[in-house]
């Protein structure tokens, strides 16, 4: 079914999963218990787990269909994977590949792979396992990728620090590297469909938005700026998982505080069904209107 339509784009959800997945506390490093309790009808406190005290994730990829290409943009979490600090998603085996075909899409159709950083959660399905080997899972796809992302990667995957980020790196960056299928590319790249990168460092070095506009429609695929509703709610709460914290509560609060003067229409990595939605202000606070 279709999630969403930005003039001409036709854009699907495919989710690989979609449910309780970390307690609030551990995720936000700065979490204050007494901010949900005070806020009961705020979306973010409606997407707390009841039976784990988990927060409620949605782990997925847009394709966007353009009049010209066929476009995903992060793909996921990947099956065979090597995640033993992330078990529930530790050598998964999930129907991606063929949820991907019940919205009309076949790993060849797919022309660009776009990502907006390079996390373990975000590059899964950039590679599947043949033969014991890590290959491209979409043949004819241009792998699109902030240089100053992967930069940063390579330089922690050298220094062989302990993280599935590293993991990912090895196992679902480098492999479409080395089969020539990566386009290393400024913070401000656009592809000519009208798609284009906004810098959004912080939660990484490079990580990046993406920006969709058609026949005067826009849209932001938001990435990982904003995981969860709580962070509308208290937008200084960064990530256990953000690379600079400081900064990614900066960028993090000005991307709000633009959308909302503008009014956009947001697509986040994380927020469960159905996604798509702006952002409202409530005096100093924010909540989120899903669609």
């Amino acid at each position: 079914m279709e999630l969403a339509r930005i003039g001409e784009f036709e854009v699907h959800r495919v989710a690989e999963y979609e449910g309780p997945f970390i307690a609030p506390d551990t995720f936000f490093p700065d979490f204050d218990a007494e901010v949900v309790r005070s806020n009961p009808d705020h979306p973010g406190a409606k997407l707390i787990d009841t039976a784990t005290g988990n927060l409620i994730f949605s782990f997925h990829s847009f394709i966007v269909r353009t009049p010209h290409h066929t476009i995903l943009i992060d793909s996921c979490l990947g099956n065979d994977k090597e995640r033993p600090t992330r078990p529930q998603f530790h050598r998964l085996r999930s129907p991606y590949i063929a949820d991907l075909a019940r919205v009309g899409v076949k790993v060849e159709d797919v022309d660009y792979v776009m990502c907006t950083h390079l996390h373990w959660d975000h590059v899964g399905w950039n590679t599947r396992l043949e033969n014991g080997r890590w290959v491209p899972t979409f043949p004819n796809a241009r792998y699109v990728m902030a240089r100053r992302e992967f930069t940063h990667w390579q330089e922690v995957q050298q220094r062989g620090e302990d993280t599935p980020h590293r993991l990912a790196f090895e196992d679902s960056v480098l492999p479409v590297v080395r089969d020539g299928q990566s386009v290393l590319v400024d913070d401000d790249y656009a592809l000519e469909d009208g798609l284009w990168f906004e810098s959004a460092p912080g939660h990484t070095p490079g990580n990046v938005v993406i920006h969709a506009r058609s026949r005067d429609h826009h849209a932001v695929f938001m990435g990982d700026v904003i995981h969860h509703p709580l962070q509308l709610l208290k937008p200084a709460w960064s990530t256990l998982a953000c690379t600079d914290r400081e900064l990614s509560r900066r960028t993090r609060t000005r991307l709000i505080e633009e959308h909302v003067e503008r009014g956009s229409r947001l697509l986040p990595a994380h927020f469960p069904s159905p996604t798509v939605g702006r952002i409202v202000r409530h005096g100093s606070a924010y909540s989120y209107a899903f669609e």
